[in-house]
C-alpha cells in the first residue's frame, strides 16, 4: 500500500506592497474599515509584466529545493489557478518547460480559493494508486489583474502570490491522512467573473461593463456560507480519522477574511493560539493562500514533525474542502 507525504514547501510573492493607506487614495475606504472587516493591512501586487507562471515558478523551485527533488524526477505538475497566463496552453505546461521537467505531465485545475485542497486531493489519489511518485502541487493567482479597483467591496480583499508543495510517495505511514471535497453550483453566482469565457466572450462591451472582473454581489451571504461550509468540512476530516479538535496542533484556513477564520475556529472550539494567519500581510491570494501559509509556518517553526495539521478552504463555484495532515 502506498501513501503520500509532503516532502517540501515553497512560496513566492511580488515585491510591490499595496497598503490600506495606498487604497485610501484610490477608493472610498479607510484603514480602520478594512482592518475591522477583513483583518488585512497590506497585500502584494504583481507588476504589469509579472504573470501567474512567474510566481508559480518561484514557489515551485523553492519546494523542489526543500524536498531535494530534481525537476526531471517529477511525474506531474498541477497548477491550481483562476488567473492562468492564458486560456491555453495551461500555466502548468508553461511551468513544465521552464523547470525542465521533461518527464512530467502537466495540467491546470480550477476550484478558485479551494483549489489547493482540490489539487492536494488529486495528487494524493495518484500517489496512493501507485501511478506516480513525485507531484508538484501549486496554488498561484494574480487576482490584482481581475479586480475592479473602483469597487471597495472587493478590491481591498485580494493580493497576488504562489505557494507549492512536493507530494511524494511513501511506504511508511502517510502524512496526508485524508482529503474531503465539496461543491454547490447552485450558489455559483455568489462569487464569479462572468465575462471573458464562451458565454460572454471578450468584447469592448464586456470590458466596458467590467464583466471580466471579480463580482461578489452579497458579501454577507458569502461570509455565512463560507463559515458553515468550512466548519462542516473540518468536522468531516476529524470524524474520518477518529481525531478530536484537541488533537489539532495547527489550523490553517484559506486566508479570505480574519473574521471568517476566527468564526470557523470558534465553532470548532479551537484555541486561537493554534491558528496560523498571514492575511494581514497578503490579503486573499485565492488558491495560493494555504500553501503560502504552510510554507511560512514550516520556516517559522510553527509546524514541526509529528504535528497534526487541519486545512480548510472555501471558494467560488462554490467549492470547499478540508484535509488532515500528519506533518
Amino acid at each position: 500500500m502506498y501513501g503520500s507525504r509532503i516532502a517540501g514547501t515553497g512560496a513566492s510573492v511580488p515585491d510591490r506592497i499595496l497598503t490600506n493607506a495606498d487604497l485610501e487614495q484610490m477608493v472610498s475606504t479607510s484603514d480602520e474599515w478594512i482592518v475591522t472587516r477583513t483583518g488585512i493591512s497590506e497585500r502584494r501586487i504583481a507588476s504589469d509584466d509579472q504573470a501567474t507562471s512567474d510566481l508559480a515558478e518561484g514557489a515551485a523551485r523553492r519546494a523542489l529545493e526543500a524536498a531535494a527533488v530534481d525537476p526531471h524526477d517529477l511525474d506531474l505538475i498541477l497548477v491550481n489557478t483562476v488567473t492562468p497566463d492564458m486560456f491555453f496552453p495551461s500555466t502548468a505546461c508553461v511551468l513544465q518547460e521552464r523547470l525542465g521537467a521533461s518527464r512530467a505531465a502537466a495540467f491546470d485545475l480550477l476550484a478558485a480559493c479551494a483549489g489547493f485542497i482540490y489539487g492536494l486531493s488529486v495528487a494524493d489519489a495518484y500517489v496512493r494508486a501507485g501511478l506516480m511518485r513525485n507531484i508538484l502541487v501549486i496554488g498561484a493567482d494574480t487576482l490584482s489583474k481581475v479586480v475592479d479597483w473602483t469597487d471597495r467591496g472587493t478590491c481591498v480583499l485580494f493580493g497576488d502570490g504562489a505557494g507549492a508543495v512536493l507530494v511524494q510517495r511513501t511506504t511508511a505511514d502517510p502524512s496526508i491522512l485524508s482529503t474531503h471535497l465539496y461543491s454547490d453550483g447552485s450558489k455559483g453566482k455568489q462569487l464569479m467573473i462572468p465575462g471573458g469565457g464562451s458565454r460572454q466572450p471578450a468584447s469592448q462591451k464586456v470590458i466596458d461593463e467590467k464583466l471580466v472582473t471579480i463580482r461578489m454581489p452579497n458579501g454577507n451571504e458569502v461570509f455565512k456560507t463560507a463559515v458553515r461550509s468550512m466548519e462542516d468540512a473540518a468536522m468531516a476530516a476529524l470524524k474520518a480519522n477518529g481525531v478530536e479538535v484537541s488533537d489539532i496542533d495547527l489550523f490553517i484556513s484559506h486566508q479570505a477574511n480574519a473574521r471568517i477564520i476566527y468564526a470557523v475556529a470558534e465553532r470548532l472550539d479551537l484555541p486561537r493560539e493554534r491558528i496560523f494567519m498571514n492575511i494581514d500581510r497578503y490579503g486573499n491570494t485565492s488558491a495560493a493562500s494555504i500553501p503560502i501559509a504552510i510554507d511560512e509556518a514550516v520556516r517559522a517553526g510553527r509546524l514541526k514533525r509529528g504535528d497534526l495539521l487541519l486545512l480548510t478552504a472555501f471558494g467560488g463555484g462554490i467549492t470547499w474542502g478540508s484535509a488532515l495532515i500528519r506533518w
